[in-house]
């Protein structure tokens, strides 16, 4: 097997390793097994991804000798429910896996979350693998252990802090993802170089087109934004500080997301873009940020295919109150304040507190009459 690129998550007694190469599926079995001797896995996916994926990891589970049974969901934001929920942990232990065996989350953002918050209660606590097999995944959901479910009054308002043991980020595997998939990825790569990472956000601009060509960039890039979640993690793993400047643009974007339903309306990355360009017209607004950065992100994200204003999103929004409550049920709301990640220019976010509902409320009302 050849060496992967590696990025390591030192978290003490619970450590793991980000590895990042073509064909780690194929190599899958015989590095769990060297891994994890002895353990029986339990695959939850969904049905696109059983369809384009899941025989690549099956037959390198049997080839290494290990048992396995699978758990499908439907694709999409809806699986992030109770009742899959409830589905996913029946059917591991309808397959009798016990306490010491593994879960092996195979998909994007929605099964890294859901398999993940099922491994944190099922039998009180198993252990999980991440084999994230779209961009966003790969860069952002599978990273740092938040796991969880969609509720009606948000999202991810239901879920579990559960690091994984490992997580395999097979470069292949992108290559089966539609061009609207692999975009809304893409957006959480822009997102870290507008938290902190001024010069990565510029060496995006100057390499967009051999990521998404698939060429060398494309490894760098997602190592490159697994190094930056990973510090971010290392710095604040509950998510109680510093860990919430990952939320730019998440705060409108979910709200949005909320907004169509969870649907394929709008696919989270594609909430994040247009939330990441509210959030610095915001900034602007305010008088914290100059104009012209966001003009140039949403430049770059209208390039990577992304939506960047209210008014791309399909069919109708509910009204201005209808987004207030979403935002008003964010997580990172502390007491009913409102709290946003705004900033000062491209990677100069911040957390903001206490931010005025009114102004929030008159900024979405400007947006959408624009």
């Amino acid at each position: 097997m050849a060496d992967p690129t590696r990025v390591h998550v030192p978290l003490g007694e619970r450590a793991y390793d980000i590895l990042i190469g073509p064909d780690l599926l194929e190599e899958a079995g015989e590095r769990l097994k060297a891994m994890f001797p002895g353990r029986r896995y339990g695959i939850v996916t969904d049905t696109e991804v059983a369809r384009a994926q899941l025989p690549r990891l099956t037959r390198a589970l049997d080839a290494a000798g290990l048992e396995h049974a699978a758990v499908v969901v439907p694709n999409g934001e809806a699986s992030k429910s109770i009742a899959k929920l409830d589905d996913v942990v029946e059917g591991l232990l309808e397959a009798r896996l016990e306490r010491g065996d593994i879960v092996l989350a195979l998909g994007g953002g929605v099964i890294g979350d859901l398999a993940g918050f099922a491994a944190s209660i099922t039998r009180r606590g198993m252990d999980f693998v991440q084999i994230p097999t779209t961009l966003l995944a790969q860069v952002d959901s599978s990273v740092g252990g938040k796991t969880g479910i969609n509720s009606p009054h948000g999202k991810n308002l239901i879920g579990a802090f559960h690091q994984p043991k490992l997580v395999l980020a097979d470069l292949t595997a992108l290559e089966t993802l539609p061009p609207r998939q692999f975009a809304a990825g893409y957006a959480e790569v822009v997102k870290y170089g507008l938290i902190d990472d001024e010069a990565f956000f510029f060496w995006l601009e100057e390499n967009q087109t051999e990521i998404f060509a698939g060429g060398p960039a494309r490894a760098e890039a997602i190592a490159r934004a697994c190094e930056a979640k990973t510090r971010f993690v290392l710095a604040d793993e509950k998510e109680t500080g510093v860990r919430a400047l990952l939320n730019l643009g998440h705060t409108f974007g979910h709200a949005l997301e909320k907004a169509t339903g969870f649907s394929d309306r709008l696919l989270h990355g594609e909430g994040v873009a247009i939330g990441m360009v509210l959030a610095h017209g915001f900034s602007a607004k305010l008088g914290l940020a100059p104009s012209q950065d966001t003009g140039r992100i949403a430049a770059h994200l209208r390039h990577s295919g992304l939506p960047t204003t209210l008014a791309e999103i399909p069919g109708s929004l509910p009204g201005t109150d209808v987004l207030m409550e979403a935002i008003a049920q964010d997580k990172k709301v502390v007491r009913g304040a409102l709290t946003f990640i705004l900033t000062r220019g491209i990677g100069q976010s911040f957390i903001e507190k206490n931010v005025d509902p009114e102004m929030v409320r008159a900024y979405i009302e400007e947006m959408r009459g624009g």
